[in-house]
């Protein structure tokens, strides 16, 4: 059997986001990133962290428990002169104890729940990043990753993919610009699958096609950003703006072509002495088509919203976002948690 490509929705469990306070701004965050999530949304804002070392996590539930998902990261500062830093971060996405009901029916064709075995579906990311400010213009960082992509369904079908993305970022008094290019090499994942003699006859008795290898090429995108903070008294804001810009050439976008399509969102965060946080995003703006009347088109879009509470060294935050529903309704509940570590200070 010849390899398959697929261009579209592929690793697609990469772009759901990590972290509480991005999901709270609609991911609106390429050019205000600032912290240990920088190696997932936009790799150069790793030189703005606070701390020489950090820590972030997430965890999230979807589908009434059924999905799972899951991210940490570490990072450390490494170089004062280049204010460089690098980071390490694991995203895991899975579906567990699927029932496999290859072997429910025994040989004499009676039905055996005992013969009932359980598999996950999982997909895992790793991304190695690097990040530092470049000496010969103030306020311009670059930064890079390394991704390595596993998926796997229980014994059947692994894969294993790898690619790269490059961030820049600029920082000019108040204002902050930033662009994210992902997939620049084009992410390649090569589908292995293995199926046993008893399953391949029950898989073909079902008239179910028995795959041998397939391949996958993730396309690169860019994702640009442009924001500005400010502050009056005691309270602080931000506001960006950001622009998907990919290959997909979905229908749906409210910008799109043949060939490219570009998606909006914007988010803002509000402040209290930088220990209060509160947030608002708006993004997946797409035009849907009226069931009674195709013809007819309607503009849709997805609001955010998300709290943020610094106590001392611990961040954390929450979004109330939409994730996994097909309507406009707030139902996905999402918390992360950042730590910093300061070096101790001598006292007299």
């Amino acid at each position: 059997m010849a390899p398959v490509q697929a261009q579209k929705y592929v690793n697609e469990f990469f772009n759901i986001s990590v972290g509480a306070r991005a999901h709270g701004m609609s991911g609106s965050v390429v050019a205000n990133t600032e912290d240990g999530t920088s190696g997932y949304w936009n790799p150069a804002g790793l030189t703005a962290m606070n701390s020489p070392f950090q820590i972030n996590a997430m965890h999230a539930q979807w589908f009434g428990g059924i999905v799972n998902y899951d991210y940490l990261s570490v990072s450390k500062k490494f170089n004062d002169v280049k204010n460089s830093a690098g980071s390490l971060s694991i995203i895991r996405m899975g579906v567990d104890n699927i029932p496999n009901t290859l072997d429910l029916v025994s040989e004499d064709g009676s039905v055996d729940y005992s013969r009932v075995t359980f598999f996950s579906d999982a997909a895992y990311a790793a991304l190695i990043s690097y990040a530092q400010n470049i000496t010969k213009i103030k306020g311009l960082s670059v930064g890079g990753n390394i991704k390595i992509i596993h998926r796997s369904t229980g014994s059947f079908a692994k894969s294993w993919g790898f690619g790269a993305d490059v961030g820049l970022r600029y920082v000019n008094n108040n204002w902050m610009f930033g662009a994210n290019f992902r997939d620049i090499t084009t992410t390649y994942n090569a589908w292995n699958f293995t199926f046993s003699d008893e399953e391949k006859l029950v898989l073909a008795l079902n008239n179910n096609e028995i795959p041998v290898q397939s391949s996958e090429v993730t396309l690169p995108r860019m994702i640009l950003g442009s924001g500005y903070r400010g502050k009056f008294k005691k309270i602080g804001f931000l506001a960006e703006v950001n622009a998907v810009v990919s290959t997909d050439g979905r229908e749906s976008a409210i910008i799109s072509g043949k060939r490219f399509i570009v998606e909006p969102s914007v988010g803002a965060e509000i402040d209290y002495v930088k220990k209060v946080f509160l947030r608002f995003g708006v993004g997946n703006f797409q035009t849907v088509r009226d069931i009674t009347n195709p013809a007819n088109r309607s503009l849709e879009v997805l609001p955010t919203v998300g709290l943020g509470l610094k106590l001392g060294r611990l961040h954390v935050d929450y979004a109330l976002a939409n994730i996994g529903s097909v309507s406009g309704v707030l139902i996905s509940h999402i918390f992360s948690a950042k730590l910093d570590f300061f070096p101790r200070t001598k006292t007299e």
